[in-house]
């Protein structure tokens, strides 16, 4: 889709704990809708975002950082005889947001015609707005000194388990408040809100030869009492980051690989990106032509889920105000479809799946809420029950070719023997097509992470390369 893009300037941003007023957003959408169809568009889309945040960060008990802050933006399409332009602002004066829809519409007529680049038909559009559970009133009374006293907590413990936990990189408590409202000439409006609060402690161990070794953990929830004990989060930083002392390399060979739902998440964020429709449609997808056969192993379950109460990537309706519903992607093994934005469905020939997702600044594309890779049946610790093998703690840096389908990407975790972890490893590399990796999986473990919007299990692949020594 060809767009023009702008930035009209307007105040800074507002600071504080004024907290946000979806009903506010929508007048504000509503508002912005209006002006824009009377500067001469033939449609529009508005979408208005208002949130406050804080992050404080503790490092070595002593404070290093505070940061309270909220903004204000709105973001406009404008479509007229067949060309876009993609506008925002944070400037909501009357005279000010006359002066957008103008300059919105002016900016229009620079973009080359794109007829797929129209509004979603008006059948398309949400009839209700679900309500998911993503707000906790608990949440706003989370303040400054209650964020810096949970840091300190989680530090502490976290200093306090073992002498060899010398240093740390920090403990960050965060909070987000937020509301959105979207309005669209093809016939919706509607706005929600949100919370989201999250606590991570990341120690640091002297190791030989002068070596660092870090680790972290860290808890997140859209509710208060969601988030684990900062004590708890501190201790299991702690032993996450002793576990690494003494970690060496392995020599190279191939093996079966177990990846822990940390590393795991990585890999089925990877998968989801090359199920998209925008990928398809561009030919930028190792998947183009495989709906209806194998990408996985059957025990592979894969679905995107934007309507899980509480979830971290749930929405009641998509950034183009079509109704959210559950994809299924991936069904014993077999790709069952692409995920599609009304602008990729129509490139394919096809009907959206309510998958768009859109920034203030920007148009629509094709995103996803909360990915899922179903949990199996297998208690996680069954996985490790290897004569020799592979645990993967850690993925680090990026090594994979959604073109190609190729995969390599460097690693850490642990050596297993006789079905225990026998020493820690670092710097290896572990490789397999990634089509062979995901149609390799041989086990997947009951131990569904759910404290992100990609969430997986325990899973182990029967064969990699370890690239090692």
């Amino acid at each position: 889709m060809t767009t023009a893009d702008a930035m009209t300037p307007g105040p800074a941003p507002t600071t504080g704990r004024r907290l946000p007023d979806p009903k506010q957003c929508q007048r504000f959408a509503e508002q912005m809708l209006r002006l824009a169809l009377k500067a001469g568009a033939d449609g529009a889309e508005v979408l208005v975002r208002d949130g406050n945040e804080l992050e404080v960060k503790v490092r070595l008990g002593e404070t290093e950082l505070i940061k309270e802050a909220g903004s204000r933006a709105l973001g406009l399409r404008v479509i007229k005889q067949q060309r876009a332009a993609v506008t925002y602002t944070s400037d909501f004066s009357p005279a000010g947001l006359e002066r957008f829809a103008r300059d919105s519409v002016d900016l229009a007529a620079l973009a080359e015609p794109d007829p797929e680049g129209a509004l979603p038909a008006r059948e398309e559009m949400a009839r209700t707005v679900a309500d998911l559970d993503l707000w906790d009133e608990a949440v706003l009374s989370i303040d400054v000194a209650e964020g810096l006293r949970r840091a300190r907590a989680g530090e502490a413990a976290a200093l306090k388990l073992d002498k060899r936990v010398t240093n740390s990189d920090g403990a960050v408590f965060g909070r987000t408040v937020g509301a959105s409202a979207f309005a669209t000439s093809a016939g919706f409006s509607g706005s929600v809100r949100g919370t989201h609060v999250s606590f991570a402690v990341e120690p640091i161990c002297d190791d030989a030869g002068g070596k660092k070794r870090n680790g972290v953990y860290w808890t997140a929830s859209r509710f208060a009492n969601g988030l684990a004990d900062p004590e708890a989060v501190g201790l299991e930083a702690a032993r996450r980051t002793l576990a690494k002392l003494g970690s060496r390399k392995i020599p190279t060979g191939a093996a079966p690989v177990v990846f822990s739902p940390d590393a795991g998440r990585s890999l089925v964020g990877q998968l989801g990106g090359v199920m998209s429709g925008g990928a398809l449609w561009r030919r930028s997808t190792y998947l183009a032509g495989r709906e209806g056969t194998a990408v996985a192993s059957p025990l592979c379950e894969i679905l995107d889920d934007p309507l899980i109460p509480r979830g971290p990537g749930s929405r009641a309706f998509d950034g183009e105000g079509l109704a959210s519903r559950t994809n299924g992607l991936v069904s014993q093994g077999i790709l069952r479809l692409f995920l599609c934005d009304v602008y990729a469905a129509r490139k394919l020939g096809r009907r959206s799946t309510g998958s768009a997702a859109r920034a203030v600044g920007g148009g629509p594309h094709v995103g996803f809420s909360n990915l899922i890779l179903r949990p199996g049946r297998t208690p996680a610790a069954e996985l490790e029950r290897l004569d020799r093998g592979l645990y993967v703690t850690d993925l680090m840096g990026f090594g994979f070719n959604g073109v190609s389908g190729d995969f390599s990407q460097g690693a850490g975790g642990f050596w297993i023997e006789k079905g225990e972890r026998a020493f820690p490893v670092s710097e290896i590399t572990v490789s397999a097509g990634f089509d062979d990796l995901w149609k390799r999986v041989d086990a997947v473990g009951d131990d569904l992470d759910t404290r992100s919007s990609v969430q997986c299990p325990t899973f182990r692949v029967s064969e990699m390369m370890i690239a090692g020594t």
